[in-house]
């Protein structure tokens, strides 16, 4: 980067240095001024004198400043030598550091090394005692261990048979209860049994009759809205399924068995209704939700 420097400031000054050349060297005579005989003609020359002495003072200072840079580039250059020598002195110092480093951390994991080995040794050691100790105590301890075995198996059979005679005692009490409760609860549930079956039955009873009475007035509800035909519906039927909200009302009816002509009629009539008289009791709806009948027309 410092060639590049230099080589811009000595071409800027070679171009300074031609251009005042130019103006100091230039003809300027080819079509000189006809003098006058009045007192200006010293002017020109004064002109071009303080010209030149402008041109020279420009190049005094171009000369300088060509002079300063170079100090300064020649500074830079010292300050990047200096800076080299210093990075490779630290270069140097960070290497016998490192050199350093290894030799002592090798030192010491020899040392650890040794330190090791003599703390397995000594641990070695120590663990074949305690083995030794160990075994001693669990021999002493085996033989205290069979005996209180042996009379707490004594014990033990002494407390087995008392607990025996005791269990066969309370078995047979409780197989006695156990017994007598079977009974009373297989009486009881027979008893329950009976009185849930005759409750059905009634509520059986009961919900047939309901449905029966509302499909009654579901069939009368159908014949006032059936319009008849003597000639052609009599002695005929329809046999009709359909099917109901809990509100009443008619979702779907179906024709089954029966005269084309009452059932088309009757399906009307259903329609017509619009909404079928059902029970407000939700089991006996249920039997009723989809509900089959037969209409016959009245005459």
């Amino acid at each position: 980067m410092n060639h590049k420097l230099l080589s811009a400031i000595a071409l800027s000054l070679g171009l300074h240095i031609s251009l005042l050349l130019v103006l100091v060297l230039g003809d300027f005579s080819a079509h000189p001024p006809k003098p006058t005989p009045t007192a200006v003609q010293v002017q020109p020359i004064q002109a071009v004198a303080v010209d030149r002495s402008k041109i020279e003072a420009q190049v005094n200072k171009l000369k300088q400043k060509k002079l300063d840079e170079a100090k300064r580039i020649k500074q830079l250059e010292d300050q990047a030598v200096a800076a080299k020598r210093k990075r490779l002195k630290e270069e140097t110092r960070i290497k016998n550091l490192e050199k350093q480093r290894q030799k002592k951390e090798r030192e010491k994991k020899a040392a650890d090394d040794a330190a090791r080995k003599a703390r397995a040794k000594a641990n070695a050691a120590e663990k074949l005692r305690k083995k030794k100790e160990l075994e001693k105590k669990k021999a002493e301890k085996a033989a205290a261990d069979a005996k209180a075995k042996r009379l707490k198996e004594e014990k033990a059979a002494k407390e087995a048979e008392r607990l025996r005679k005791k269990r066969a005692e309370e078995k047979k009490r409780k197989e006695l209860a156990a017994k007598e409760k079977a009974a009373q609860e297989q009486a009881l549930a027979n008893q329950m049994a009976e009185e849930m079956a005759a409750r059905q039955k009634a509520r059986q009873q009961q919900m047939m009759t309901e449905v029966g009475r509302y499909t009654a007035l579901i069939t009368r509800a159908i014949q006032s809205n059936l319009i008849t035909d003597k000639a052609t519906m009599e002695n005929k039927s329809c046999k009709l399924t359909i099917k109901l909200a809990p509100s009443g009302f008619v979702i779907n009816v179906v024709s089954g068995n029966g005269d084309r002509i009452v059932c088309d009629a009757a399906s009307k009539a259903v329609y017509k209704a619009g909404k079928l008289p059902v029970s407000k009791d939700p089991e006996v709806f249920e039997k009723m939700r989809t509900i089959s009948l037969t209409v016959v027309p009245e005459f």
